[in-house]
């Protein structure tokens, strides 16, 4: 027998990501991992067979299904030859560039070195140190295979005139390690015909013996060269078996390229402890050959649309990492919104729900655009002059976003006091609207006139729906929630003691447009959406809670949530006040809602002919003549008195 020299060792694998592999990561940072650093476990397949002749050693390969909870993961398949690993990401790239790689692989070398103490398969292993450039979708990470041995330990080769290994005992050998895909290590008995058996820290085998014979399963190719998780399977075979002077082993590969050879395992350390001082190596060299970490950009690779999708979201999800964890935003995506009027309210309204994730918008007006419109209406441009406005604005809104689903429909909405002209035009549109109110989920009402609001406040109560007014003056504006059956809150209309009139003829040219501070309609419409926004993260999630509001409705994880907001830019003060719902309304009054319900068109009609239909119905003409006889009492007294005069 002649001593040689040490045993040279391969990479244990050749690393392959896939591109899905990172958008799982990507995914598991947005949603699980936030800002936590905790470890993931991962599973991969190394592939040993029908590899290229010029390869040097086996494939790992990692894809979206390589993440994994649970830490006794199942094999991929029973040919493959799967490696538990984890990855471990930071949420800088300081903290990524910081970290003492040479202190965490030996951390690595210890965690595998006590699995492997239980079971000896489990002491080859794989890492990934990792961060997500998200916003640009790029991915820095570093694999490295944990390879270790005690300080006190040196393995050599021992040449010695042996024949070559056996063809039948290589296919005895690689049927075994088929049959048990999990085991890196068989022990085999030449006195029972090279019997092959599972390791055991008490084998007979090797127990008081200073010579043993193992097989190992090989993911090297290089001719006459192992893996360097050889040196794993040693240092822990000698803990084991602290008399083994000597062990031959026959490294199976999947190819013609078997071997065997005879390792002397030498310690100058008569007591090897488990807890003594490790060289761990096994970092892996970048595309470039050098030893350092890897990049990947995918926005090159990825459709721009999904790029988009998940850039557009990504703000949105970072709100839950530390302000609001239980934020749910898949409610506020999954809501649809029809906005009636689509002027510099309607616009900013949109613009607002695109920010907060809302996927689908439906437009409704009957204008089209003016000169005078995109200075103040962001959704149109110089050239868009004389296109209808709700259906431009829905194209605008595309543009934007792409995958937004919005859609523009020109149509008039019939309008208290406004006598029908044309019944079978006004019927149907009236039918659309009932439509478009029931297919969505929230409404809000910002139509140029009082009178355009009141139907579509009906049948917003009438179909239990959300529905957010905004309301603007020169320098002041309003946004309030309608009530519901359980809230009892008022609604626009509540306020009055009169039914809307006709609020469009006979209007001077300042009272024919929309004469406002430019901020104003900025500031009520952001608003006007938070509201919306507030109100359903209270909202019961259930699969009903779509169409019935919550009676718990003024606090919410954001915060409080306000019946109406009142603005004044004058003194850049803000009021926040509830008023109950009024018994004689016009629009909200029970009497009102039902009869909409039973006579439909027939009431809309009656309601659109005469105005004083719905004063008589609603018992807003006895408010008025109960107003009319307190104005005729003697002014002097009430004053002299002390009362005020309502």
């Amino acid at each position: 027998m002649e001593f040689g020299s040490l045993l040279k060792y391969n990479l244990p694998a050749k690393i392959f990501l896939d591109t899905s592999f990172f958008q799982e990561l990507a995914r598991l940072k947005l949603d699980v991992l936030k800002l936590d650093t905790t470890e993931l476990n991962l599973i991969g397949n190394i592939e040993l067979q029908d590899l290229p002749a010029a390869e040097n050693n086996g494939h790992l390969f990692l894809d979206s299904k390589s993440f994994s909870d649970n830490d006794d993961r199942a094999v991929f398949n029973e040919t493959s030859n799967s490696l538990f690993g984890d990855i471990l990401n930071f949420n800088t790239i300081e903290n990524f560039k910081s970290l003492n790689k040479q202190e965490y692989i030996i951390k690595k070398g210890h965690e595998l070195l006590c699995r492997g103490l239980t079971d000896i398969n489990k002491s080859v292993g794989f890492s990934i140190i990792s961060y997500c450039e998200l916003k640009k979708y790029k991915f820095y990470y570093w694999v490295c295979f944990p390879c270790f041995q005690f300080e006190s330990l040196s393995f050599s080769s021992v040449k010695i005139e042996t024949t070559s290994i056996s063809p039948k005992l290589v296919l005895s050998c690689q049927s075994w390690f088929q049959e048990n895909p999990n085991n890196w290590i068989a022990l085999l008995d030449k006195g029972n015909n090279n019997r092959l058996v599972p390791y055991s820290k008490n084998s007979n085998l090797l127990i008081s013996k200073s010579t043993g014979v193992a097989a190992i399963k090989d993911s090297s190719l290089i001719e006459n060269v192992p893996s360097a998780f050889i040196k794993n399977i040693l240092s822990i075979i000698k803990v084991d078996y602290p008399l083994l002077k000597t062990i031959e082993i026959y490294f199976i590969r999947s190819n013609s390229s078997s071997f065997v050879e005879t390792i002397e395992i030498c310690t100058n350390s008569d007591n090897l402890a488990a807890n003594s001082k490790l060289k761990v190596t096994g970092w892996v060299k970048n595309q470039s050959g050098k030893l350092l970490p890897s990049i990947i950009d995918l926005s090159v690779m990825i459709d721009p649309l999904k790029i988009n999708e998940q850039s557009v979201k990504l703000n949105l999800k970072l709100m839950k990492w530390r302000i609001v964890p239980d934020l749910d935003l898949n409610i506020i995506e999954n809501t649809s919104v029809l906005i009636l009027g689509s002027g510099t309210l309607g616009c900013y309204i949109s613009r607002a729900l695109l920010a907060w994730g809302v996927s689908k918008i439906t437009f409704v007006d009957n204008g089209k655009i003016s000169y005078s419109n995109p200075v103040r209406q962001p959704l149109f441009n110089f050239e868009d002059y004389g296109k209808p406005k709700a259906v431009t604005a829905a194209e605008a809104l595309k543009k934007i976003y792409p995958l937004v689903n919005a859609k523009g429909i020109q149509l008039n909405i019939p309008m208290i006091a406004h006598p029908v002209t044309c019944e079978e035009r006004e019927k149907k549109e009236y039918m659309e609207l009932c439509t478009l109110i029931k297919e969505h989920d929230v409404i809000f009402l910002v139509t140029d006139s009082r009178e355009a609001r009141w139907v579509p406040t009906i049948l917003g109560k009438l179909e239990n729906k959300i529905v957010i007014n905004a309301a603007l003056g020169f320098d002041s504006y309003l946004v309030m929630r309608h009530g519901n059956n359980e809230n009892k809150l008022g609604c626009y209309f509540c306020q009055d003691i009169v039914a809307p009139g006709d609020s469009l003829k006979d209007r001077t040219l300042d009272e024919m447009c929309t004469v406002t501070r430019p901020g104003i309609a900025l500031m009520a419409a952001s608003q006007a959406v938070e509201l919306m926004v507030s109100l359903l993260q209270s909202r019961i999630s259930d699969s009903d809670s779509k169409n019935a509001n919550n009676s718990d409705d003024k606090q919410c994880i954001l915060g409080e949530i306000p019946h109406m907001i009142r603005g004044f830019l004058r003194d850049f003060k803000t009021l926040k006040l509830e008023i109950p719902q009024y018994e004689c309304c016009s629009a909200c009054n029970d009497i009102i809602i039902r009869t909409c319900e039973d006579e439909g068109w027939d009431f809309i009609k009656k309601a659109l002919n005469d105005k004083n239909y719905i004063e008589t119905l609603s018992g807003l003409d006895k408010v008025k003549d109960l107003t009319d006889d307190i104005l005729d009492f003697d002014d002097e007294m009430s004053l002299s008195e002390g009362n005020e005069i309502i």
